[in-house]
């Protein structure tokens, strides 16, 4: 959990202290209080607040009312095509990352057990190289992104039934501090 608030705590405070805005125009939205100082005290002296980072911040990972929340994009048997269903997913991840820089993600692909070893580890990796690739091209930094196979060995349903197959065809989105 330190991995993930020093560098949004860290950002935040940099943000508040750069002045690239008037004290009539504040910089970034933030909202400057002017106060009257007496004699003797520095004239022009204002306090600034930090803009919330609630909307895009660290909280919205895991509030299950926010998209932020789902971190699983499911591939059809044999594929590693992003269905449009998980686009609105992706986008919302992609844009996350670009407002938070700071933020490294690791992306596992997975897959059902039917296959061999190797073939699973191989569409496991092509699984999470195709979210790694759709965020890259919605702007999220390459270096924010690492992307690795996990093939069959980390299935969520251990069943042999078609439902539980579907539910281990899958790229696992996790941030700094969650792997």
């Amino acid at each position: 959990m330190k991995k993930v608030l020093v560098p949004v705590l860290l950002s935040t405070l940099l943000a508040a202290c750069s002045s690239t805005g008037t004290f009539d125009q504040p910089a970034g939205g933030a909202a400057v209080d002017e106060r009257s100082q007496g004699a003797g005290a520095g004239a022009g002296v204002a306090t600034v607040t930090a803009p919330s980072a609630a909307g895009s911040g660290i909280a919205a990972l895991t509030d299950p009312k926010n998209i932020l929340s789902k971190r699983s994009v499911m591939f059809d048997f044999d594929s590693y095509v992003i269905n449009d269903e998980f686009r609105p997913l992706v986008e919302a991840h992609a844009k996350f990352l670009v407002q938070n820089p700071t933020m490294k993600m690791l992306i596992q692909g997975n897959a059902d057990e039917r296959g061999s070893r190797e073939y699973n580890l191989a569409l496991g990796q092509k699984r999470a190289d195709a979210v790694r690739k759709a965020l890259t091209l919605l702007g999220a930094k390459e270096s924010q992104i690492e992307s690795v196979s996990l093939g069959e060995e980390k299935p969520r349903c251990t069943e042999a039934t078609e439902a539980c197959f579907a539910q281990n065809r899958r790229g696992d989105m996790l941030y700094s501090g969650e792997f």
